[in-house]
């Protein structure tokens, strides 16, 4: 404990936000790191608790807070208060495949574990570990750990999220060589399609790539593994014309080991009859992908990507990606906006019945939402409400026709003579996931489960199908990155064991 008195004496404080009306001019992240003296300070409000929840991961009430990784964050914050950046930087690479990554998207389930935010603030976890990756990064201490002794064991991992990305990461410093296998024109899988610029600007993504084969790494894009098993017309809807096919068949005889990483991106559909025929109704990770790779490919000037333009929006959905899409529309210009919550408002503090460690369940106004106020004046969140019916001209969408809806006995009901009609040109679908695309996955003969995931005995990583193994998303189902890279990090310790007999990792 660098300071004992630090707690008492400093604030919190966050990384400096860039006002509303000047960010959404452009796709560039919007937060700008507090200067090394403050940030000093920051790290000096650590408790060192003797028990530290926030690198607990502890679950209460089916919720988790603390960090997934075990991240050992007590120790780098006092190397941090310290200025002992290379010292911090040990510890936090021990337990952290991604940094970079998780100090910009995750949710900060450390600092909801905070001890010091009982009866005070709690200290800028977050903040603070992407302070020091990019830290490291900018005094070149991120340098290529090339493995000086290889197993003569080959990888092929599937998939290039950050599941993906760590289970390679993990296994190449082992001495393995890795092939990742990725169906996009580029890694990252939903960190590059699914989180929008301003979350996580993708030159980011492109570093650690680079940093990756530098090390060994073998990437492989535009192979879409398992398409064997789609039609002609879903193979060109899926990924475009340009991509390559793999069989699983091949995989299986050339490689040691297979990692299926391929995430949860079968999307909830629109509970509304006949909805995928009718132009202007898209789901979120369609939308956010043809804005991200326009924006890569062109700066958006080539006009191919789903645009909101001067369009009135309407978002299925109040999550994370609700949220990023509602972002993107009022960085497109669209002319209204609203985002539909099937759940009711939450409270702005919390309840008696939700005390701490357990995870907040209070409001939270994103950076989406904090835009749609600041543009058009009122929160475009409206709460217990669905869509009922699409109202059409022609094939063309016009508008659709909502309905209050509440749970009773488990169960959600519609609430009689609440409909109500808005104006809608484009609707975006953000309702969430139910599993991962089968093709993949049946492709290998590997089982489901009846939530749409890849079947293992948990909590093992090996499937059915011998030298088979998954992580992430594609095993868990939809959920955070951090989440990802953890799984990922125990697949690739399963899979060394049954390559090499143990483990040391």
């Amino acid at each position: 404990m660098g300071k004992p008195t630090g707690f008492l004496e400093y604030a919190r404080c966050e990384d400096v936000t860039i006002p509303e009306d000047e960010r959404i001019l452009n796709y560039n992240e919007f937060h700008i790191c507090l200067d090394p003296e403050k940030r000093k300070q920051q790290g000096a409000r650590c408790m060192n608790c003797g028990v530290p929840m926030c690198q607990s991961a502890i679950r209460l009430k089916g919720m988790v807070t603390g960090c997934p990784l075990h991240n050992l964050i007590p120790e780098w914050n006092d190397e941090i208060y310290h200025d002992h950046i290379p010292h911090a930087l040990s510890r936090l690479l021990k337990t952290s495949n991604f940094p970079e990554f998780t100090g910009r998207v995750c949710p900060a389930l450390c600092e909801k574990a905070c001890i010091c935010g009982i009866s005070d603030a709690p200290v800028t976890i977050h903040n603070n570990e992407l302070y020091l990756i990019e830290t490291a990064f900018a005094r070149g201490l991120m340098k290529p750990r090339i493995p000086k002794i290889r197993s003569g064991k080959k990888v092929a991992v599937i998939g290039s999220g950050p599941s993906g990305l760590a289970v390679a990461d993990q296994l190449n410093h082992r001495g393995h060589s890795v092939t990742v296998y990725e169906r996009e024109d580029r890694i990252g899988g939903l960190l590059m399609y699914g989180i929008p610029n301003m979350k996580l600007q993708k030159e980011v993504i492109e570093r650690r790539k680079k940093l990756m084969e530098e090390e060994g790494v073998v990437f492989k894009t535009g192979v879409n593994v398992g398409v064997e098993n789609l039609s002609d017309t879903k193979k060109t809807a899926a990924t475009g014309a340009e991509e390559s096919a793999v069989t699983a068949k091949e995989l299986l005889k050339k490689y040691d080991a297979i990692a299926l990483c391929c995430g949860a991106k079968k999307a909830r559909p629109l509970g509304v009859k006949g909805f995928e025929k009718v132009k202007g109704v898209h789901y979120a990770v369609d939308f956010l992908k043809s804005t991200t790779k326009s924006l890569l490919d062109s700066e958006l000037k080539e006009g191919t990507f789903i645009s909101a333009k001067e369009k009135r929006v309407v978002i299925v959905g109040g999550g994370d990606t609700g949220n990023d899409c509602l972002a993107t529309c009022i960085r497109h210009g669209c002319r209204s906006v609203v985002q539909l919550e099937m759940m009711p408002e939450p409270p702005k503090e919390r309840r008696a019945d939700n005390p701490w460690p357990e995870w907040p369940k209070v409001l939270k106004t994103d950076y989406g939402q904090q835009e749609a106020i600041n543009k058009y004046g009122s929160d475009p969140r409206i709460y217990e409400t669905t869509v009922k019916e699409l109202i059409t001209k022609g094939d063309k969408l016009v508008g659709i026709k909502t309905v209050k809806v509440q749970f009773k006995d488990g169960k959600l009901c519609e609430v009689p003579g609440t409909e109500e009609e808005l104006k809608c040109d484009l609707l975006l679908i953000a309702a969430g996931f139910v599993g991962c695309e089968e093709y993949t996955a049946n492709a290998f003969g590997v089982k489901l489960t009846q939530r749409g995931v890849v079947e293992t005995l948990l909590p093992d990583y090996k499937t059915n199908v011998n030298k088979v193994f998954t992580a992430g998303d594609m095993h868990r189902g939809q959920s955070l990155v951090v989440w990802a890279i953890a799984e990922g990090r125990e697949c690739a310790r399963e899979i060394d064991e049954y390559l090499m007999g143990y483990s040391n990792m």
